[in-house]
């Protein structure tokens, strides 16, 4: 059974789905390349998304799209990161403490993009916020490295020892990744008034929804994006406390509305009542805490989106790609022992983000016929564990190319990715100013 075959296997088990078959593999050479078979995660991610979209239409009474998969925009998609240019710069992806580190015994990975996580990771070194990046670099190189990943998540910071495939197969950590299936939807008691909206057109079968976003980084607005292409609207709350790094905003909130909302101090009961959709990116209990509850809603779609899964012993740790791959053997087998790498792309991400889109738009065609709210998570250790199982390894491959700049598109003075479905030749429109928009439904018209 090939990698894309087993990826729409895995995706059966938690809510049943037939995806349409993918093109060939691109050439070896591509953004993709790498030891794991990337290509397949990432054109079976986007396939099961088009597979859920038209699901979706048939639902609403209208004819399926024949979806094409195209390789060279998936790769280009995937690799967002490397055709965006602002005023014709290229972002920092990494900031001087995010990265690979030597430790006394190995080798850990931080992520400090993040100004509050950069102090976080000072902090766990015994360092004030002041203190250079040499200094932390020295501590951390006079370390053990399961020492400074058991201080950093005491400490909130985020990093984790380099470890092998098969020290995190062993692992609870990995175990409790692997479990279960890759997306999984399941019910709650809550039930609202079955019935889709009506007004859905051939390429946006998603019209008339509203999607609440409350997520950052990559993966969960990689999924909100993809239900504004698909004609949802979408509103994406971030904290006024905590700014989001500028670069991701403008690769991922293309046809969003942006609106900033201090979950300490106000309440979004309205917005999240006249929502069809909640999607969440924070740890286990965090929105809980703050007073968001999806079932404050009856019938509520709630897609979460983690680094390691809700259960287990990392499951209330926080995680990134990055740290994901580091974390489950990636690292050592896209490097090697002495030397750790990387994807050529933030893979899990992109991929766990189409994932998430799908389940979500399967839950609502679902919610559709009986009223019933639905959870829906996905977590990037679950994508990783499907990545690692999977067959056709190629060792031996050339270098990643970068992406073909002609892929790109222009708007003004920002450059970004098409969108991963070939339909579609752009998003509605590029991402609006941060925060620009009032906390309420309806969004303006663009």
């Amino acid at each position: 059974m090939n990698t894309h075959a087993r990826l729409v296997r895995d995706y059966e088990a938690g809510i049943g789905v037939t995806a349409s078959p993918i093109s060939p593999a691109p050439d070896p050479g591509s953004n993709l390349a790498a030891t794991l078979p990337v290509w397949a995660l990432a054109a079976g991610s986007v396939a099961t998304l088009t597979a859920a979209a038209n699901r979706m239409r048939e639902a609403r009474g209208l004819d399926p799209v024949p979806h094409r998969i195209d390789p060279t925009r998936i790769t280009a998609a995937f690799s967002s990161e490397k055709l965006l240019r602002v005023g014709g710069q290229g972002p920092a992806v990494f900031t001087d403490l995010s990265g690979f580190f030597p430790t006394f015994d190995g080798w850990v990975r931080t992520h400090a993009n993040y100004p509050h996580h950069r102090a976080r990771l000072l902090a766990t070194l015994d360092l004030p916020e002041s203190a250079p990046a040499d200094l932390a670099v020295a501590q951390m190189a006079m370390s053990r490295a399961s020492d400074l990943e058991e201080r950093a998540a005491a400490h909130g910071a985020i990093a984790v020892r380099v470890r092998t495939e098969q020290e995190w197969a062993e692992s609870p950590q990995g175990q409790a990744a692997a479990a279960g299936p890759v997306v999984a939807i399941a019910p709650r008691t809550d039930r609202g008034e079955p019935g889709l909206p009506s007004g859905a057109a051939p390429l946006q079968p998603l019209r008339g929804l509203r999607v609440l976003d409350l997520t950052r980084v990559i993966a969960g607005p990689v999924a909100t994006r993809a239900l504004a292409l698909l004609g949802a609207e979408v509103l994406r709350v971030d904290p006024p406390q905590l700014p989001e790094i500028p670069w991701q905003y403008a690769d991922t909130c293309q046809g969003k509305r942006s609106t900033l909302v201090d979950l300490r101090t106000h309440r979004i009961d309205e917005l999240i009542a006249a929502a069809d959709v909640l999607i969440t990116g924070y740890r286990p209990g965090a929105l809980e805490r703050a007073g968001v509850r999806a079932a404050g809603r009856p019938g509520l779609v709630h897609g979460r989106v983690s680094a390691w899964g809700e259960t287990g012993p990392w499951g209330g740790h926080r995680g990134f790609d990055s740290i994901v791959q580091a974390a489950s053997g990636i690292s050592i087998l896209e490097g090697a022992p002495a030397v750790p790498g990387a994807l050529p792309a933030q893979a899990l991400d992109h991929a766990s983000g189409y994932l998430l889109a799908a389940g979500v738009i399967d839950a609502l065609v679902a919610r559709g016929q009986d009223g019933v709210g639905r959870d829906v998570r996905v977590a990037l250790a679950r994508t990783a564990s499907w990545l690692l199982d999977a067959p056709d390894r190629t060792p031996r491959h050339p270098k990643a190319a970068a992406p073909n700049p002609a892929q790109a598109v222009r708007h003004g003075q920002v450059v970004t990715a098409p969108p991963a479905l070939a339909e579609y030749p752009d998003y509605a429109w590029p991402a609006p100013a941060y925060g620009a928009d009032r906390p309420a439904w309806p969004l303006p018209a663009h």
